[in-house]
């Protein structure tokens, strides 16, 4: 009796295990310290809890039963899957691993935001000053958040802080803004029908990030597009170029000969008259000292610049560039060329396939030079669905194999040249000698020498002044890209598929600025709709709302009926 007892002692002891362990929990969940206290009575729970069931075990030999061995082997796969699962999520929260599986990537980051934002030389904040938070734009900036730890975002209510927000000077719910540094720039106001935009936000991050700014000027004067918003101006080309951190300014060499110092570019975009001699000689000598030219050059013009171009290899065609296969597609006419082939080039690396057209172009014909290196940027589709036709003047165009040229057609190049100054060396000076003594005249001797024939005097060995060491010469690239068209980069035509990106990365080449990226072309989703005549509608709906299950009824039946 008392064995048993003592049993029953110990078996109700064991159950002061669980009892401490609750204890420790309670008190600190309660107390939310988990300071000496809470802990002694857990471990001291854990450890009787522990004896109560190795004594347990060893009384009842409870180890050797089936059924122990079976919920052993249950405990240790459950505990096995836990433990993968704990890993999988562990490995979650630290690397992120994202698969978009649109066709257009609408939800990555475009690479030239990823490159921008991985090397953020300091730290930046958005501002979202908004009472909503839209999922679409927290995603977008949860994206750019995981390219660095350098981005960070916040949504702030500007009626719960209105000292923030006057800080800011916000106006309107919406406002978002981007800080770095003591610096601020509001980016947009998004609302129910805008949202936040990739372009933006990172046109808006590297004006802040880059602290230098590059000059652009446009050639005027001779009919080149204006600047300014109106009919065939480039106003939205020249928005682009302030976006991206570039400073604009017009230029007329009749007035200053010589351009400017300071200019990283020079466009001339579509001049319809000539330029003077002298204007091209300004050019030609800005290219010669390492400047950077963009031509954009319209058929049925002459702007009188063969002579620069014939030292690049370049030769504007006078014929007009004709593309049949994406006449439906765009709907401008076969003189509007789609262009889908691109060169393999900094401009145009990330176009992939996508479209760009270039109403009214002519094309180029490029001949190799030495010291010049052209890389071909826009091609047209080959032969029947392209050529180069010569009567401009038909309404009906037909490829004429006399007269008419083949595709595929170039519009655009790029050329990169190196330029090496003439050297600014001291020359060598030659060897100076010493004055001779004067020769006796024939005939006569002086009053000391001898009737004897003079004897040759020696010569005095000639003294030779340092010479003096060449200055080192540098060499310096220029570049030149010339395309067939303007109008691609005209208000309506420039926001339009890649036409205002192939504009914005051929200046951001030109300008040297390697480290910054290029144009981020809008990502929008396919429409993949479907339309369908009223008879197409009606049998869909006949199809769907009796034929089918008319089938599956009757199918029903029968099987009903045999098993019957």
């Amino acid at each position: 009796m008392k064995i048993v007892a003592k049993k029953k002692l110990w078996k109700y002891l064991f159950w002061l295990g669980p009892f401490l362990i609750t204890v420790g929990l309670t008190v600190g969940l309660v107390s939310e310290q988990w300071g000496l206290i809470p802990l002694v009575f857990i471990i001291a729970g854990i450890v009787i809890s522990g004896l109560g069931i190795i004594w347990q075990s060893y009384q009842t030999n409870w180890w050797k039963r089936r059924s122990t061995q079976a919920g052993t082997n249950a405990l240790v796969v459950t505990l096995a899957i836990l433990a993968i699962l704990g890993l999988i999520n562990f490995l979650g929260t630290r690397y992120h691993l994202r698969a978009d599986l649109t066709e257009s990537q609408l939800f990555t980051l475009a690479p030239q935001s990823r490159e921008l934002v991985s090397v953020l030389p300091q730290p930046v904040k958005v501002w979202v000053f908004d009472i909503n938070q839209n999922p679409q734009d927290r995603e977008l900036l949860e994206n750019y958040q995981r390219q660095s730890s350098k981005f960070k975002y916040e949504y702030i209510n500007p009626e719960a802080r209105p000292g923030l927000a006057e800080k800011f000077g916000v106006k309107n719910y919406g406002e978002v803004y981007l800080e770095s540094g003591d610096k601020r720039q509001l980016v947009q106001t998004i609302n129910e029908n805008e949202r936040l935009s990739e372009i933006r936000l990172t046109s808006r991050l590297q004006q802040l990030t880059n602290l230098s700014t590059a000059k652009v000027y446009l050639l005027q004067g001779h009919g080149e597009r204006q600047l300014s918003a109106g009919k065939g101006a480039m106003s939205q080309a020249v928005q682009g170029l302030g976006d991206k951190n570039f400073t604009t300014a017009p230029l007329n060499l009749a007035e200053t000969s010589k351009v400017p110092q300071d200019a990283a570019v020079v466009i001339v975009a579509g001049p319809k008259r000539e330029l003077f001699q002298g204007e091209v000689n300004a050019l030609q000598q800005y290219l010669n000292r390492g400047g950077n030219l963009l031509l954009m050059i319209d058929p049925n013009t002459d702007p009188k610049l063969n002579s620069l171009l014939q030292e690049w290899g370049v030769r504007l065609d006078n014929r007009l560039a004709v593309d049949v296969s994406g006449e439906s597609v765009v709907g401008r006419g076969p003189a509007a060329p789609l262009v889908t082939e691109y060169g393999q080039h900094p401009i145009t690396k990330d176009f992939g396939n996508g479209n760009s057209f270039y109403p009214i172009s002519r094309p180029l014909e490029i001949t190799s030079v030495p010291g010049v290196e052209a890389t071909p940027l826009l091609r047209t589709k080959p032969y029947p669905s392209s050529w180069a036709e010569s009567d401009l003047q038909s309404e009906k165009l037909e490829f004429n194999a006399d007269k008419d040229l083949k595709g595929p057609l170039t519009l655009g190049v790029a050329l990169t040249r190196k330029q090496t100054p003439k050297s600014t060396s001291t020359p060598q000076a030659l060897p100076t000698p010493s004055p001779l003594p004067s020769p006796t005249t024939k005939g006569k001797t002086s009053p000391n020498s001898s009737a004897k024939t003079p004897q040759a005097l020696p010569l005095p060995s000639p003294t030779t002044t340092p010479l003096s060491p060449p200055t080192s010469q540098t060499t310096t690239e220029s570049r030149l890209v010339v395309l067939g068209n303007s109008n691609f980069a005209t208000d309506g035509l420039f926001q339009q598929q890649l036409n205002g990106d192939v504009f914005l990365n051929s200046v951001t080449w030109l300008s040297k600025q390697d480290q910054q990226p290029l144009s981020i072309r809008p990502k929008e989703p396919k429409n993949r709709r479907i339309t369908l005549t009223t008879t197409q509608a009606n049998l869909l709906i006949v199809s769907s709302l009796l034929v089918l299950p008319l089938i599956g009824l009757s199918a029903a039946v029968i099987i009903w009926w045999k098993r019957r």
